[in-house]
């Protein structure tokens, strides 16, 4: 079984991974497949066939939360700027919505002190399947962006890690290091907006200056 972009966890699947999220929340180290087993009402050599160990449960388990974070559909070949701005804005309230979560924040720091104690390889599991993965989602929709004419970039890296840095701020660390940090969902929303407009102005092709040839 496998969580990636390609190929989606059956609805029976998808039910044990919200379990072993929940159970992440309430346990952090302690996650165990026999917890989850339990928790979930199926069999211990189910978790096995399905992910392989316990590494490989904690992976799906982060695909599986990194997978509510996408850019929407658009047709690549028709886009303009108003669906181009819609998308980036509906990656952004995801991706707000997600970080701002229980569930990731109790991920995050178990993945944080994981990978400082090298206890397990939860760390790059979640940097792999998390922010690497939903970079390499959003990507393709910022090299549409620049093929339509509606964004000027050199390096879609280095785009996407301004896009990236203009919608999470320093919300995502606040809120690792314990702060009350309350988004409610109008708040998500207007933050959303606030970063696509400040992309725009930095990126959007109509605002970049002209190199007048000589």
């Amino acid at each position: 079984m496998a969580t990636s972009d390609e190929t989606t966890p059956t609805e029976r699947q998808a039910e044990v991974l919200d379990v072993a999220l929940r159970l992440l929340v309430e346990e952090g180290d302690a996650l165990t497949m026999a917890a989850v087993a339990r928790r979930a009402s199926c069999s211990k050599e189910t978790l096995y066939k399905w992910f392989g160990d316990r590494d490989g449960l904690l992976t799906a388990t982060v695909q599986w939360q990194a997978s509510k974070v996408r850019a929407g559909n658009y047709d690549r070949q028709r886009l303009d700027a108003a669906t181009l701005r819609q998308s980036l804005e509906g990656f952004a309230v995801n991706w707000l919505s997600v970080i701002s979560s229980t569930t990731s924040i109790a991920l995050n720091r178990i993945a944080v002190s994981h990978a400082a104690s090298g206890k397990s390889n939860l760390g790059s599991i979640v940097l792999a399947n998390g922010r690497f993965a939903i970079g390499e989602r959003l990507k393709p929709l910022l090299e549409a962006g620049k093929s339509a004419g509606l964004l000027s970039f050199d390096d879609t890296e280095e785009a996407f890690r301004t896009f990236f840095g203009l919608v999470g701020r320093d919300v995502q660390i606040r809120l690792l290091l314990g702060d009350a940090l309350k988004l409610s969902t109008a708040a998500i929303d207007r933050d959303a907006k606030r970063a696509v407009d400040q992309f725009f102005t930095l990126f959007g092709a109509a605002n970049r200056p002209r190199i007048r040839s000589l």
